[in-house]
C-alpha cells in the first residue's frame, strides 16, 4: 500500500458524512454515522467501517432506512429511557438515548436504555465503550436479521446478535471492552470476503443443506456457525430477548437483510444497561478490576479483551487507516 491509501480519521468521517448526505440522509444523522465509521476504522475494524457506507446509501435511497427520521424520546419510569428510533438509524437514536441514560444511571445506580424501531448500529462496542468513558459500567444487547439455526435445526431464527460489556478504568478510559457475537465470526466478515470473491475459514458458517463451507456466496445463502455450538445458540438468544422483546423490536426472524435492497425497515432493536461501581461496590470497584488486570497482564502473551481495538486507535491517531481503494471508490461512487 502507497501513502495515497492512508487516511486520516477526519478524512474518513468526511468521506462518509458526504456520502451520507448525498444518498439522502440528513446532517444530523449523518454526522452521528460519520463519527461512529471513523472511529470503527480507527479501531481496525474495517469490515465494519467505511465498506458498511454504499449498504446505508442504498438502503436510504430505497427506503429500508428513513435517513431524515428524528428519534423519539420518552422515560417511562425513573431509571428506564425508552428511544423509538422511526426506522432511522441506529446510530442517532442510540446518542439521543445516552444523554438521558447516563445521568440517569448516575442519579439512580443503574439505568436502562431501549431503542426500538431501530436499524444496524454497526460495532456495539463503539456504543458500550463510550458509556464506560463516562465512568459507568456498560452492557449492550442488539439483535440482527435470523441467520443462525438453533442446534438440531436447519432453518435461521436468531441473528449474529452480539453482546458487549465495557468496564471503566477510573481515569476516563476503558479497562475492558468485550463484544462478540454468538456466531463465530460476524456476518459481515462473510459479506466481505463474497465481494472479494476469496474463501472463509471452514468452521464460519453452513450452506443451506446445513453442512459447511467455504464458499461466502453460498454461506450467506445458509446460515452463519454458533460458537460453541448450543452455548453460542444460548448466547443468541438472550441477546434476542434483551434487544427484541424487551424493548418491543422486530424478532430477527421477522426482520429484513442488513445487506441489499429487498423488505422494508428492519426495525430490530438494542438495550443498554449503564451501572455506576460506587452503587454497589463499597467504593472497591477500581480496586478489584486493577488487580484483575494485573494477574491477566502477568501472563506472557496474555491479551485483555480490547487491547487490539485499543492499540489500532493509538496507531490511527497518529499514522492515519490504511483503507482500500476498491472500498473509498465504492463510497465516492455516492458522494
Amino acid at each position: 500500500m502507497n501513502e495515497s491509501n492512508v487516511m486520516t480519521l477526519e478524512q474518513i468521517e468526511e468521506l462518509a458524512y458526504r456520502a451520507l448526505t448525498a444518498a439522502g440522509t440528513s446532517d444530523a444523522n449523518a454526522r452521528a454515522l460519520a463519527r461512529a465509521t471513523a472511529a470503527t476504522e480507527g479501531d481496525g475494524i474495517s469490515s465494519h467501517g467505511l465498506a458498511y457506507i454504499p449498504i446505508y446509501c442504498e438502503h436510504v435511497r430505497c427506503g429500508k432506512v428513513d435517513g431524515h427520521a428524528e428519534p423519539e424520546l420518552s422515560c417511562p419510569y425513573p431509571s428506564v429511557v425508552a428511544v423509538d428510533a422511526r426506522s432511522g438509524f441506529a446510530h442517532p437514536a442510540i446518542d439521543l438515548g445516552f444523554e438521558a441514560l447516563i445521568p440517569t444511571a448516575r442519579a439512580q445506580g443503574i439505568a436502562a436504555l431501549a431503542v426500538r424501531n431501530s436499524y444496524n448500529c454497526g460495532v456495539l462496542g463503539y456504543h458500550t465503550r463510550r458509556i464506560a468513558q463516562a465512568g459507568l459500567l456498560a452492557i449492550g444487547f442488539t439483535n440482527a436479521p435470523a441467520s443462525i439455526a438453533p442446534v438440531g435445526g436447519s432453518r435461521a431464527i436468531v441473528g449474529t446478535n452480539p453482546f458487549s460489556l465495557a468496564a471503566p478504568d477510573g481515569a476516563g478510559g476503558t479497562a475492558i471492552l468485550i463484544d462478540q457475537s454468538a456466531s463465530v465470526v460476524a456476518k459481515s466478515e462473510v459479506m466481505k470476503r463474497a465481494r472479494e470473491g476469496t474463501p472463509i475459514p471452514a468452521g464460519w458458517a453452513l450452506g443451506p443443506d446445513g453442512r459447511p463451507t467455504t464458499d461466502p456466496d453460498i454461506a450467506l445463502k445458509g446460515s452463519m456457525a454458533p460458537v460453541g455450538g448450543y452455548k453460542g445458540v444460548g448466547v443468541a438468544l438472550l441477546v434476542e430477548i434483551m434487544a427484541a422483546a424487551m424493548t418491543g423490536a422486530t424478532l430477527g426472524v421477522n426482520a429484513s437483510p442488513f445487506s441489499g435492497p429487498l423488505g422494508g425497515p428492519p426495525n430490530t432493536g438494542q438495550f443498554f444497561l449503564a451501572l455506576d461501581p460506587a452503587a454497589t461496590s463499597h467504593g472497591l470497584f477500581n480496586e478489584r478490576l486493577g488487580v484483575l488486570v494485573e494477574e491477566l497482564r502477568a501472563q506472557p502473551g496474555a491479551r485483555i479483551p480490547g487491547d487490539g481495538r485499543a492499540e489500532a486507535n493509538r496507531r490511527a491517531s497518529t499514522q492515519g487507516v490504511t483503507v482500500d481503494p476498491a472500498v473509498v471508490e465504492r463510497v465516492d461512487d455516492w458522494t
